[in-house]
């Protein structure tokens, strides 16, 4: 897969979208904002691996891939 990548919502960790190199957005017609970056998923999750976060599941919605991540 490509970028961009949808790392995050309006409540998630500011210090972990800076370190991911996240920006907050809103789409037009969405009452939310959420955080992405321009890379491609391998590298965010490489990014979060190094900070102790693994894989825990990942599943296909549509044509969105959804990974759920747990830190130890």
């Amino acid at each position: 897969e490509a970028g961009p990548t949808m790392v995050g919502d309006e409540d998630s960790d500011p210090n972990l979208m800076d370190f991911l190199g996240a920006r907050k957005r809103n789409m037009l017609g969405n009452n939310f904002c959420e955080y992405y970056v321009n890379d491609a998923p391998r590298v965010v999750l490489d990014k979060l691996e190094k900070l102790g976060y693994r894989v825990v599941s990942m599943t296909g919605v549509g044509q969105t891939l959804v990974w759920c991540l747990h830190r130890e």
